[in-house]
């Protein structure tokens, strides 16, 4: 009896931690939530910086591993992998993406992994950039962005690792005359053919008949239409991202409660929802060029679409390929994923379709597992030698 009554004691004493924690988190995210936003980025060195953009490079730090929101550790590799990896954020969001918070952070994950990891950071567009459009970002910003790595790093060859529209602009890159020297390309959830379901796909399919009634008609075409019309402001781009899965927005919540006494979750979750909260202006000449080559006439299904007065070809990469999917992603379905693949002509290509939707797959709980490793895998076979590098000095 002793025995079965300490037992019940030390369950009661722990349900009652369990209580007071929750209550103390659950008070936090209402009414203090930065208390729960405290956690600082990984250090970085900028390597690049314009009004524009920047370029971040995240070397070794002097830790002996690092840690994760789950508790678990992960040795640094000081043997650093030849070929340095950029990583592509999308538009209309932060780089922060790539970065959330010390333990949910692909760019320290890789870094850790022995990646020469570079980030760009897109800043925060104003209106007045909103007549920027995909040639700018794809073909002029992002050659300059790989001749600063290139520069940094003493190594030619370059692998891209880009999420959504991000991957995109590393594809387009990659598909223009004379950019070679891209040695492996990784696209996660990355539309391709808009045609073949989803939300996007739906409108796409929906706005095609009167499209073309409308350009066999009359002389009106969408291109012509003042760039800066297209702005999409950061407030309706995130009310749009949530309107995308109604009911994931609302079961987070129910995930939030469920796990309100695990402190690390309640913290991710806070880290999460200010990142979707906070997104940025999309420049209109980008939303510009979406919807009408990538949309409406969906000419990356065949692989060719014109930037500027550059023709752009997905067929003429050679670059090893890895395209990730997710198989609950409600923005890029598997499908518009997977054209890809049969797109590129490269020899080296694979297609991994993991758990997780759009956001998921980059920063949700089961990430690591479903991308982040198994991408560094990948990418580890295909990304030279191993070499001793020092640990990153780091200056204020």
């Amino acid at each position: 009896m002793p025995q079965r009554l300490q037992r019940w004691l030390q369950r009661g004493r722990a349900s009652a931690g369990r209580v007071l924690q929750g209550a103390e988190n659950g008070f936090d995210w209402l009414l203090r939530r930065q208390r729960l936003l405290h956690t600082q980025q990984t250090w970085f060195e900028l390597i690049y910086d314009s009004a524009l953009m920047s370029v971040r490079y995240y070397g070794l730090s002097d830790e002996e591993s690092i840690e994760f929101a789950d508790g678990e550790r992960l040795t640094i590799e000081r043997r650093q992998l030849r070929v340095p990896l950029l990583l592509i954020p999308p538009l209309g969001v932060s780089a922060d993406a790539f970065d959330l918070m010390p333990t949910r952070s692909l760019a320290r994950y890789l870094a850790a992994r022995g990646f020469r990891t570079y980030l760009v950071d897109w800043g925060v567009p104003k209106p007045q950039d909103g007549l920027r459009d995909l040639k700018d970002y794809a073909d002029d910003l992002l050659t300059e962005v790989m001749e600063k790595v290139r520069a940094h790093s003493g190594v030619r060859e370059v692998s891209l690792l880009g999420w959504s529209l991000g991957g995109l602009l590393g594809l387009l890159h990659a598909g223009l005359p004379g950019k070679a020297a891209i040695r492996n390309i990784v696209c996660i959830a990355s539309p391709i053919d808009l045609r073949s379901g989803g939300i996007a796909g739906a409108l796409a399919a929906a706005a095609d008949v009167p499209t073309k009634l409308i350009r066999r008609h009359t002389g009106f075409r969408l291109e012509q239409l003042d760039a800066a019309l297209f702005n999409v402001p950061g407030w309706l781009l995130s009310l749009a991202f949530k309107a995308s899965n109604p009911v994931g927005s609302v079961t987070q919540y129910l995930e939030l409660l469920r796990h309100l006494s695990d402190r690390a979750y309640v913290e991710g979750h806070a880290f999460t929802a200010r990142y979707l909260n906070q997104m940025l202006l999309y420049p209109g000449g980008v939303v510009r060029d979406v919807v009408v080559k990538v949309a409406l006439d969906n000419a990356l299904a065949d692989g060719r679409v014109m930037l500027g007065d550059k023709q752009c070809d997905l067929r003429n990469i050679q670059s090893a390929l890895l395209v990730v999917a997710g198989n609950s992603d409600h923005i890029v379905p598997p499908a518009m994923a997977h054209r890809l693949i049969e797109l590129v002509r490269s020899r080296d290509k694979a297609y991994r379709l993991a758990v997780g939707g759009h956001l998921g797959l980059l920063l949700g709980s089961r990430a690591r597992q479903q991308v982040w490793a198994p991408t560094a895998d990948w990418l580890a076979k295909r990304s030279g030698h191993r070499r001793r590098s020092k640990s990153a000095t780091r200056t204020q």
